[in-house]
């Protein structure tokens, strides 16, 4: 059976310790992840120093794929925990999938380098809905827990996508090193992640997420077909959510991409002799979350303590409209850099600052409502599925970051010129998003039924 917190528990404010073990194991996943994408766009346009030299478009497009891909197949993967594996066997799957792939971009070969990326994006198909969904199952359907305890998981993803770019971007851009080394490291990352698991599994998380979420739901007398009314409205809420997830990754997801080459070429990275490599600028988010997760979450224990808390859609469109905010640094600083000028980095991080701020009111919460609203024997699914907004909000990223240079010549439209036009297009998307769901915002809480908290 699917171990659950006791929802008469005696200390309701304690996280359960599985928790702990769930954040270790997805922090090197997610290092594994985002030291690669750190690399990926640099590694295909640079001609001198060992890359593919590709050009920006085509290698933003690749990008693109690449994330649309990784998102994509986490249906895949929740499908088949839910009828057949249970989320702990896909996990242990995926983690090895994807070691064996980052393994082999540390390898010259062309050929190896998409053999590699295939395997990565179907590892993280087995790995990535089912380790949120066993993150969902160790709470009780009202426990006020969930979502802080998703905001304290949310920082495990982020010490690895913080310590993931510097210690892969290092290695990959050092002269000494290379860009395999850098893949390589990703890897070595993730078989630390699954062997932490493995050995503490049996301790903190036991039985959970062994039995597939159909078969528990076998025993408990649960519905196997078909929809209640009350599922159907919460359903339609999810969806509802889904799509207005897309326009935050669309734009968010810039930061592997067109703000990945600002970094690289138009930000003065000089500092007392020693140039910051760009890829470390990937770690601005991370560091950010580190620092406000607490913060999040303690706010909103806080204010459910007090019959305050706003809800989830609330919550999003403030994600939402500080997304649009931060853009709004990326658009001056992108206006001062034209004609050649190196901006001081200060622009970027003022932007990944606000956009780190718009994640933790959107990211998170979205996790912890996919698993309150989701039919308990389609849980792993209703996870994919997220996931597949968020493959629809990458590929969307990727094909416009590939515009990047014919927007800033006007070719497009001209507004403000050059690559300031650019960022404008995610400022405007943004806000209008925020105030679509603020408008939604009754209806979608009718429609969860008193789950939306």
């Amino acid at each position: 059976m699917i171990d659950r917190a006791d929802p008469a528990g005696a200390d309701r404010a304690r996280q359960p310790p599985g928790l702990y073990l769930l954040f270790a194991v997805e922090m090197w996943e997610r290092f594994s992840y985002y030291g690669m994408r750190a690399l990926m766009v640099l590694y295909l346009v640079d001609a001198q120093h060992g890359g593919l030299g590709w050009d920006r478009a085509r290698s933003q497009r690749i990008y693109g794929w690449y994330g649309f891909f990784a998102y994509l197949l986490p249906v895949v993967g929740g499908v088949l925990a839910d009828q057949r594996l249970g989320t702990h066997r896909a996990m242990v799957i995926g983690a090895l999938v994807i070691a064996a792939g980052h393994f082999l971009l540390a390898t010259p070969p062309l050929s190896a380098f998409f053999v590699g990326l295939s395997l990565i994006v179907i590892g993280t198909g087995f790995f990535k809905s089912n380790v949120s969904t066993m993150v969902g199952q160790l709470y009780g359907e009202d426990d006020p827990r969930r979502d802080p305890g998703f905001t304290i998981f949310y920082m495990g993803v982020n010490v690895g996508a913080l310590l993931g770019p510097i210690i892969c971007g290092y290695l990959a851009e050092s002269r000494r090193w290379g860009w395999h080394w850098g893949f390589g490291a990703a890897g070595v990352g993730m078989v630390i992640g699954l062997l932490v698991y493995l050995r503490l599994k049996s301790r903190y998380l036991p039985g959970v997420g062994v039995v597939p979420n159909r078969r528990a739901a076998t025993a408990r007398g649960d519905r196997l077909s078909g929809f209640s009314p009350e599922e159907h409205d919460r359903i339609v809420a999810l969806f509802v959510i889904y799509f207005f997830t897309i326009f935050f990754w669309m734009a968010y997801e810039q930061a592997g991409s067109s703000m990945n080459l600002f970094a690289a070429e138009r930000t003065d990275r000089l500092i007392r002799g020693w140039t910051i490599p760009a890829s470390w600028f990937q770690s601005i988010n991370s560091a950010v979350i580190l620092i406000a997760a607490p913060i999040f979450a303690a706010v909103w224990t806080a204010l459910a303590q007090r019959g305050r808390e706003p809800g989830t859609p609330a919550k999003m469109a403030a994600g939402l409209g500080l997304l649009a905010a931060g853009f709004l640094f990326m658009v001056v600083g992108a206006k001062r850099s034209e004609g050649g000028v190196l901006v001081s980095p200060l622009w970027l991080v003022a932007a990944y600052t606000l956009h780190t701020f718009g994640e933790l009111c959107l990211s998170p919460i979205g996790l912890s409502l996919v698993t309150r609203l989701a039919p308990f024997r389609l849980a792993s699914l209703f996870m994919g599925l997220w996931f597949l907004a968020t493959a629809a909000g990458e590929l969307l990223a990727g094909q416009l970051a590939a515009l990047t240079d014919r927007v800033a010549r006007g070719e497009i439209f001209r507004l403000l010129g050059g690559q300031a036009d650019f960022y404008l297009i995610f400022v405007v998307s943004g806000t209008v998003a925020a105030l679509g769901l603020a408008l939604l915002r009754p209806k979608l809480r009718r429609l969860m039924h008193g789950r939306d908290t």
